[in-house]
C-alpha cells in the first residue's frame, strides 16, 4: 500500500473541521454491535486499535482521527485484515463525540483512550488540546459506571494537563495516584513504542467513572 503523506498537526478550531460527523448505521459497522466498545481518540493511523482488534475479538474498536487521509487508508488496512469488530471515522472529537455516542448501542461503551495527542506547546495554541472540558463532560455522560478512560503522552506537560482536566470532573476518580508503570493494553500506538526503545518515560494514567 502507497505511503500516504499528511500534515502532522492540523488545526482543529479551523472551519474546515467544524463540522460534526454524522453516525453510521452502528448494525453495518460492526458485525456484532452489541459488544462492549473501546473508542481510541486521536487514532492516528490506526495501528493500534488495528492490534486490539485482532487480539481482543470480543471487543469493538473505533478510532477517531481528524486527518481523513489516515482514516481512507486505515479502512483499507481493516478490510485487508478481515476485522469486523474494527471501524474508523474522520472527525473533529470535539465536534462529534456527543452525537456519534448517543447514537451507539447502549451500554456498549465501556473504555475510551486518549494517547500520545498533538501537545501544542505554545499558550495562545492550547485551546487546540483535544481533551477540553466538554469532551471531558461527554465522556462522562457517555460512559456506564466502572467504564475507564486510559491516558498517555511521552510529554509530561500533557499528560499533566488532560489529568488536571480529567481529575476536575466530578463523575472520574483517578485508579492511581501515580503515573502507571505499563500501559494496561496489550498493544502500543507507534509513538509509545519509539518513545520506549528510544529509553523515554511515558506518562500514564486512568480514570474510573464513578
Amino acid at each position: 500500500m502507497a505511503v500516504v503523506r499528511v500534515r502532522q498537526h492540523v488545526n482543529p478550531l479551523s472551519d474546515k473541521y467544524q463540522q460534526s460527523t454524522p453516525p453510521p448505521d452502528w448494525a453495518t459497522v460492526f458485525a456484532r454491535p452489541e459488544q462492549p466498545l473501546h473508542i481510541d481518540i486521536g487514532c492516528g493511523k490506526g495501528v493500534f486499535v488495528m492490534q486490539m482488534a485482532a487480539l481482543q475479538p470480543d471487543w469493538n474498536f473505533l478510532g477517531l482521527e481528524i486527518r481523513e487521509p489516515l482514516v481512507d487508508q486505515a479502512l483499507k488496512r481493516r478490510d485487508e485484515a478481515n476485522l469486523t469488530n474494527l471501524h474508523f471515522l474522520f472527525c473533529n472529537v470535539n465536534m462529534s463525540f456527543q452525537a456519534l455516542v448517543e447514537s451507539l448501542p447502549v451500554p456498549s461503551l465501556q473504555r475510551v483512550s486518549i494517547q500520545f495527542p498533538d501537545p501544542w506547546f505554545k499558550k495562545r495554541h492550547q485551546k487546540r488540546r483535544v481533551v477540553q472540558p466538554e469532551l471531558v463532560s461527554a465522556i462522562a455522560a457517555a460512559l456506564p459506571p466502572q467504564g475507564q478512560v486510559v491516558l498517555q503522552s511521552d510529554v509530561r506537560e500533557v499528560a499533566e494537563d488532560m489529568v488536571e482536566r480529567f481529575s476536575e470532573h466530578a463523575a472520574f476518580n483517578r485508579t492511581a495516584a501515580d503515573w502507571l508503570p505499563n500501559s494496561p493494553f496489550p498493544a502500543q500506538t507507534d509513538r509509545e513504542r519509539v518513545t520506549l526503545e528510544k529509553g523515554q518515560p511515558v506518562y500514564r494514567a486512568i480514570f474510573s467513572r464513578s
